[in-house]
């Protein structure tokens, strides 16, 4: 592994070239690796660049520690270093569909705890490879975010009974129940993990390039339209509950939506 001198915009992402092979890894242990803005861009990035350098043919993306990735932090945050990305947490700086599109392969290497964005890179890579200790959750609804991105796709991927039960209830899963729904399709041991995410990206470069992305462009064809106004309004609005859910989290205390005397 030899470290890729390309400026991602921030010190929490780190690029390493493995033969053809690129990785990025996801590393803020000091905030459990929460995606700040530059780093959600940032990988935005790394995709753009693997598709554009011809010493590279595919991308895996990696956590470190017990974390993938827990989504974005709440608190918005750049650190000193950062390159700001651009204004607001939008579709420019989303990488969601970016990695969903890209010609080259990209694979996630789930190593723990994926969930919120972090759940949505690994559900929209081309392949992901799961360590058998990765828990997964899509806890948007808890902080009063409306996530146009799982209403669009998590349906397709889960079905429609199985995609209301975790947007709804935001209940954690472990690795074996989101392989037996269809949320990911490689489990594996933890520590195979980067050998096994290796392989799969080895067994995708075997495949014509061209005829590749024809067959990605018609899986593509089969998501729904993203609804990314609503969520946008949503998050921006002064008395939204997605500002009380925030705050509710920073203060570390109940959003005020929850009933009195619930039973949990």
């Amino acid at each position: 592994m030899e470290l890729v001198d390309y400026d991602l915009g921030t010190k929490n992402l780190r690029l390493e070239s493995q033969g053809p092979v690129l990785w990025c890894t996801i590393d803020r242990p000091n905030a459990r690796n929460a995606l700040t803005p530059s780093m959600y861009f940032g990988i935005k990035k790394a995709v753009h660049f693997v598709n554009a350098d011809p010493r590279f043919r595919a991308l895996i993306i990696t956590g470190t520690g017990d974390v993938f990735a827990p989504g974005g932090d709440l608190g918005g945050r750049y650190e000193e270093g950062d390159t700001p990305a651009p204004a607001g947490l939008a579709y420019e700086v989303l990488p969601f569909v970016t990695v969903r599109e890209s010609r080259a392969p990209v694979i996630s290497a789930v190593n723990g705890i994926c969930q919120a964005g972090g759940l949505l890179i690994a559900m929209l890579s081309d392949i992901a490879v799961c360590s058998e200790r990765a828990t997964f959750r899509v806890p948007e609804l808890l902080r009063g975010i409306i996530d146009a991105t799982y209403a669009a796709i998590l349906p397709i991927h889960v079905g429609m009974a199985q995609a209301r039960d975790l947007l709804l209830s935001a209940r954690k899963i472990d690795a074996a129940e989101a392989l037996r729904i269809g949320l990911i399709s490689r489990v594996v041991k933890h520590e195979d993990l980067r050998a096994e995410a290796l392989k799969a990206a080895s067994e995708i470069l075997q495949t014509a390039p061209d005829c590749r992305a024809h067959v990605k462009r018609m899986l593509n064809q089969q998501y729904a339209r993203i609804d990314y106004e609503t969520m946008f309004v949503s998050l921006m609005s002064e008395t939204s509950e997605a500002r009380e859910g925030m705050t509710a989290f920073m203060e570390k205390r109940q959003p005020n939506w929850i009933p009195e005397g619930l039973p949990v």
